[in-house]
């Protein structure tokens, strides 16, 4: 396991607010094989700042996702900077990369499957976070194609109260002057690392600030767990970032036109086998946001994640019991008939 992966090279691809993606890439990496009926595959999608490797944990021989058994496949966003993004795209590179949907994804990745992997049905697809976004979309988008679908702290569409977090990201990150409207010729690093403190505000809950529960995570203080957010942020591309920030603030399942319909309606008509999984102190993607879109389910199972770690308690690995309720939801999901 690695950073063995393989990229698909899709051409132009038509975007759903207009114009295309030039030279599109997809970057994936697989495990274990495909059976000859194309039903065990097992579909996992990228977050926000982390590419495919954190779903790792998941993977091997004694975990939920044996490769002996499944044929799992991890999947970068577009603008991750694995993916086709502003930082390494040839011909739209920095601020003139296309603004890229949700949908945008799903339908390159469904290429992927179908066409490139020769996958006929998801035996599961899943994700956390802005991942958890695009499991959504996928249910809805293939209802026929996805047999099961686990969302983890993620909704079928961007709250309001969320969009307020992600413009106050932005403005954190366009508040350095070394920005220059994209242009930038060297990171604008001050801005990285604000954006990187306002993103740490939010990842957790009240009482993880209040009990120092950084501590347990091997930090001596507060300022040294803002200090760790604000350099993993220096370390990423800022359009980058701000790609991928636009994906999420427009995420929404009924703003797709092929799904033809109003939002209740659209996730009504997803026939997974479901469990929605948002974490009780998530303050992004909000337990009363999830309920609504789990109660319009007609096979969706309620399973939230109880953990003082906020947002953060629904990434695989991470936290131990946290990582047990997930597996443990993964695989009750997956021995469902």
């Amino acid at each position: 396991m690695g950073n063995d992966f393989h990229h698909l090279l899709l051409g132009d691809l038509a975007l759903q607010q207009g114009g295309v993606l030039a030279q599109a890439s997809l970057a994936y990496q697989t495990f274990g094989e495909l059976n000859a009926a194309g039903d065990n595959a097992i579909l996992l999608l990228s977050t926000y700042s982390n590419g495919h490797l954190s779903y790792l944990p998941l993977i091997g021989e004694d975990r939920v996702l044996d490769p002996g058994r499944y044929f799992i496949v991890l999947v970068n966003l577009f603008g991750n900077g694995l993916s086709t993004s502003p930082s390494n795209s040839l011909s739209q590179p920095g601020r003139r990369f296309p603004r890229v949907s949700i949908a945008d994804n799903v339908h390159a990745q469904f290429l992927l499957l179908r066409e490139h992997l020769g996958v006929q049905q998801l035996a599961l697809v899943g994700g956390w976070s802005l991942g958890a976004m695009l499991a959504w979309h996928w249910a809805a988008a293939y209802p026929h194609y996805v047999k099961r679908l686990l969302v983890i702290c993620g909704t079928a569409r961007c709250s309001p109260l969320c969009r307020v977090f992600l413009n106050n990201m932005r403005s954190a990150l366009l508040s350095d002057s070394a920005f220059a409207n994209g242009d930038y010729l060297i990171p604008p690093l001050r801005g990285l690392a604000a954006f990187g403190r306002t993103y740490a505000g939010w990842a957790y809950s009240a009482a993880f600030f209040r009990d120092e529960l950084f501590r347990r995570m091997g930090y001596n203080s507060l300022e040294a767990l803002l200090f760790a957010w604000e350099r993993n942020h220096q370390q990423q591309d800022a359009n980058d970032l701000l790609t991928l920030l636009e994906t999420w603030h427009h995420a929404d399942v009924s703003l797709d036109p092929r799904l033809k319909g109003e939002f209740a309606d659209i996730l009504s008509r997803i026939t997974a086998d479901a469990i929605i999984m948002p974490c009780d102190t998530d303050n992004y993607f909000t337990v009363a946001e999830a309920r609504i879109e789990c109660d319009l389910l007609p096979r969706g199972e309620w399973r939230p994640l109880v953990s003082p770690y906020g947002h953060c308690a629904g990434l695989p690995g991470r936290f131990e019991a946290e990582s047990e309720f997930i597996e443990r939801a993964m695989k009750d999901l997956l021995q469902r008939g």
